[in-house]
């Protein structure tokens, strides 16, 4: 049995990790954002502190104080919250920020992470107790890509790992060879909506993780609501990276692909 602190981002995958948790016994102490973080998730830790954006000082008082000395950071947090609401960060946040060359991911992340290990306290692999949701390679749908979306997926998993090792994003969009939409900051599902915008006649994405993955920080995850707005985009094909990627509601997620036609193939 463990204490594990939850810093929890958007989505149901903090509710997963808190609910795997529990049934092995750990205590779950969990660190939410206001307008972000699911109240939902309240019902199943032992305890919960909200904290509004930006006061990384107070999260890191809190970790102290509640004596976890294990986190797990999990779910979704739009990286366009740090260029919207810059004002709103806290000195602390600001200065681990500007000790970093730029503002990438893996970079603040890492800031992060050697603060926290001053104190004593480890940041999880992020998968912890959720092996069950990463699928394994082959296609997961009735309908497999067709040639032609398999060689712009092909085309896409080339080009997507070189922007994820370049920490620009981990997804794109392939229509004939041709990239249409790149996830910037404003994350994967607006990414494909433009790709929609930009592509009447079909496209596929391509999901990817970073070609040295820290498997503590940002894995590549998709839902039900990546596949629902890929579908009303008009989206043909999803390629995912196999053993780097947590899907959540296979069950769902597979059944509106196979509603919509939609091909999902772990590569």
């Amino acid at each position: 049995m463990a204490r594990i602190g939850l810093v929890a981002g958007y989505g149901t995958i903090p509710i997963i990790f808190a609910q795997k948790a529990k049934e092995k016994g750990d205590t779950v102490v969990a660190l939410g954002l206001k307008g972000v973080t699911s109240a939902e998730l309240e019902r199943y830790v032992d305890k919960m502190h909200w904290l509004e954006w930006g006061q990384f000082h107070k999260a890191l008082m809190l970790v102290v104080t509640e004596r976890l000395r294990k986190i797990v950071m999990l779910g979704k947090l739009k990286k366009d919250l740090l260029f919207k609401d810059e004002k709103k960060l806290d000195d602390e946040i600001r200065a681990a920020i500007n000790k970093t060359r730029d503002r990438k991911d893996y970079a603040i992340l890492k800031q992060v992470a050697g603060i926290l290990a001053k104190f004593g306290i480890e940041i999880m692999d992020s998968t912890t107790y959720l092996e069950h949701l990463i699928p394994k390679k082959g296609v997961l749908t009735k309908r497999s890509p067709d040639r032609e979306e398999s060689e712009d997926i092909e085309y896409g998993r080339t080009v997507a790992r070189e922007l994820a090792r370049l920490d620009i994003g981990q997804t794109l969009a392939v229509n004939n060879k041709t990239v249409i939409a790149i996830e910037g900051a404003e994350g994967t599902d607006e990414a494909i909506k433009r790709a929609g915008s930009l592509s009447k006649i079909g496209f596929v994405v391509v999901k990817v993780a970073r070609p040295e993955q820290d498997m503590r920080f940002d894995v590549p995850l998709v839902g039900l609501d990546t596949v629902k707005v890929l579908a009303d985009s008009g989206g043909k094909a999803l390629a995912l990276e196999g053993g780097k990627t947590l899907l959540v509601d296979k069950e769902e997620v597979i059944k509106l692909a196979d509603e919509k036609g939609i091909a999902i193939v772990i590569i």
